[in-house]
């Protein structure tokens, strides 16, 4: 997997219908398999780092199957879930009773200074690079004045391109650090994942970002 050159429009448009095809066709191995995931440490990073009262109106960017709507909800917040894939959204729907939006990240159509935070938990990463720019303005555009958003990519050495069915890009800490703040966020602060473990053994790398004010 290389550096990718431009994508054409219908380049972009296949790597959401391929990428979202792939989970269509595997939902329900999918939530077998992640249902029991502790992100819990990711959950906390979110609703720690944003200010006021709760409950917090969160959007669970790339909701999949729902199980981190059920999180924020047993919380007591007000989580709506977003995912490009129809059968993760039902899935969502019915295991959350959450409202879910079925949107392609690529096409997004998100309310104006809605949301308190944003969890994009393995998520944005399948967003091609030359449309990161555009789509983390978008997420900044319906987050509140102050607001805050929360990312978990794997880390990588700022290639993309396909994995199988699924397009990604794999950024290392210094690029997705300058694509954030060129968008018009702040950090808060970042982390690798999973805890206690040698930087060679953590492929995650975390981060909280705040909009100004």
């Amino acid at each position: 997997m290389a550096q990718a050159p431009k994508l054409a429009a219908t380049e972009l448009d296949r790597t959401s219908s391929r990428t979202i095809g792939h989970y269509d066709r595997r939902a329900e191995i999918f939530w077998r398999d992640t249902r029991d995931h502790d992100v819990s440490q990711n959950i906390q990073a979110l609703l720690q780092a944003i200010a006021g009262t709760p409950p917090f109106r969160i959007l669970d960017f790339g909701c999949g199957p729902g199980r981190d709507l059920i999180a924020f909800k047993e919380l007591g917040h007000e989580p709506i879930g977003l995912d490009g894939a129809a059968r993760f959204a039902a899935m969502a729907r019915d295991h959350s009773g959450c409202e879910v939006w079925h949107q392609d990240f690529l096409k997004l159509e998100l309310p104006a200074e809605y949301f308190d935070g944003i969890f994009a938990n393995a998520s944005l990463f399948h967003v091609p690079s030359q449309e990161l720019p555009r789509v983390l303005r978008e997420l900044g555009a319906t987050l509140i004045p102050g607001g805050v958003l929360f990312s978990s990519n794997p880390r990588g050495d700022n290639q993309e391109g396909w994995q199988g069915e699924r397009y990604g890009s794999y950024h290392d800490w210094d690029s997705w650090k300058t694509l954030v703040t060129a968008a018009g966020f702040t950090e808060i602060h970042h982390y690798y994942r999973p805890p206690g473990l040698p930087r060679d053994q953590q492929p995650w790398i975390a981060s909280v970002w705040r909009k100004a004010v």
